[in-house]
């Protein structure tokens, strides 16, 4: 379908709709270098004003990406329900904005309404909002999930103890989780990206992280980021895996260069679940995504870095995971810039994921040629706090020293909890009064 603005005295035109998304996003480096971003504001304001007429109908018949060509796009149409999609399908996608920031839209309301949400509807209403829209609104949201713990919960904040070390060292890798322990971080997860993805040493990361949390009584969980067949494998071999983790992107193209499909991840979703390992629940996948990475392999087929992001979404809602995050900087400044960008796609992640039912995390991160420092990252911590985010990453000093990128410390969860009156996961949070009284 042909889209045609008017602008004062001036006329736009956009081909289909995947052009008129990208055109209305906001500014950032990834659609410039791809060739489709807005040539000026007044295009993008231009797309957006057009944005805003859409019903929200028409991402029922207008696929960005073709049916029959893209896995993705077939799981998005498959598993739409039209039934909760009936409260909002008389409205345009700015409608739907107006109405997502009424006071008379609820939690449960946003809980039911989102497995009637295409990711395309969620990524379009996102782009007609500014940052306190999104803050707002995913404030209103609550997802919770829960493995041997309970997370997501409305007043509470969780982080992922990321204890990396770069030979993998058990003695590194052990003071990096006490050190996490004792300053409140890890109830969301203990994970561990490995240095390498070799059988032997993921295997033996996993037996010391159980060992960690058996013989301390410890009600969390924990991940060792290896590749999902990895993991395969060594649930085969009964090795003691909570989490089955993977990277995954929002086109099927994107996750063949990931070394994933659908069916694969159904696969690993089943071993895990049949393993039986969670005390409180029995969300059991982990899941990472980032706004960029379809551009990265080639493989966003013209559909900007947002929408691709919020289409890795409605694939991570199919298995019910613990746990999903945006590692929103990690890519470069290529994709996302600067500190504006980073923390403008922060909040759209962290919206959209929300928005669609997701257990929603952020890795608040950059990479050190990036026009970005840690006062940014402070200003975006905060406000994904006020948002409501699940869960955020503790890295030693905010350091990575295994992947080379700036995160969020173990000290900034302690910062933010106490600036806003969070609280970790329930049953962490028991264990750490009883074990570390105060």
């Amino acid at each position: 379908m042909i889209f045609h603005q008017a602008l004062g005295t001036q006329s736009f035109t956009f081909k289909d709709l995947k052009e008129l998304l990208a055109k209305a996003t906001p500014l950032r480096t990834g659609d410039v270098l791809a060739g489709i971003a807005a040539i000026n504001n007044r295009e993008r304001v231009a797309a957006q004003y057009a944005l805003a007429e859409l019903p929200l109908k028409h991402f029922l018949k207008e696929l960005v990406i073709p049916y029959e060509t893209d896995e993705v796009s077939r799981l998005i149409i498959d598993d739409f329900n039209a039934d909760a999609f009936k409260l909002i399908s008389h409205l345009t996608v700015g409608d739907f904005r107006n109405w997502l920031l009424t006071d008379e839209v609820s939690t449960e309301e946003l809980k039911k309404l989102s497995s009637g949400l295409t990711p395309e509807m969620v990524a379009a209403v996102a782009k007609l909002m500014r940052n306190q829209d999104l803050i707002y609104v995913a404030s209103k949201c609550e997802v919770q999930t829960s493995f041997r713990n309970t997370l997501g919960k409305k007043g509470h904040f969780s982080t992922r103890l990321q204890p990396n070390h770069p030979t993998d060292d058990a003695k590194g890798i052990a003071a990096a989780i006490l050190d996490g322990l004792l300053l409140g971080n890890g109830d969301a997860v203990i994970g561990i990206n490995p240095a390498t993805d070799n059988l032997k040493i993921t295997s033996d990361l996993l037996k010391m992280l159980d060992g960690i949390i058996q013989q301390n009584e410890i009600p969390t969980q924990s991940c060792v980021l290896s590749h999902i067949t990895t993991m395969m494998t060594l649930m085969e071999q009964n090795a003691p895996v909570d989490l089955v983790f993977q990277s995954i992107g929002g086109t099927e193209a994107t996750n063949k260069s990931f070394g994933v499909n659908i069916a694969m991840l159904q696969e690993a979703y089943d071993m895990a679940l049949s393993l039986n390992r969670g005390t409180v629940g029995n969300n059991v996948m982990y899941f990472e995504t980032g706004q960029g990475s379809s551009l990265s392999a080639n493989a966003h087929h013209g559909v900007d870095q947002q929408t691709c992001e919020t289409r890795s979404y409605a694939l991570a809602r199919k298995f019910n995971p613990l746990l999903i995050n945006t590692v929103v900087g990690f890519i470069g400044p290529e994709y996302l810039y600067d500190g504006k960008q980073i923390t403008r796609a922060g909040l759209e992640d962290h919206f959209c994921g929300k928005l669609m039912g997701l257990p929603m995390g952020v890795d608040v991160c950059y990479t050190n040629h990036a026009e970005a420092d840690q006062d940014d990252m402070d200003n975006l911590l905060t406000l994904l706090a006020t948002a409501g985010c699940n869960y955020i990453i503790g890295v030693p000093g905010a350091d990575d020293i295994m992947l080379n990128y700036q995160s969020t410390s173990y000290h900034d969860s302690a910062y933010i909890r106490k600036l806003l009156g969070l609280r970790s996961a329930p049953e962490f949070e028991n264990w750490l009064n009883e074990r570390f009284p105060l």
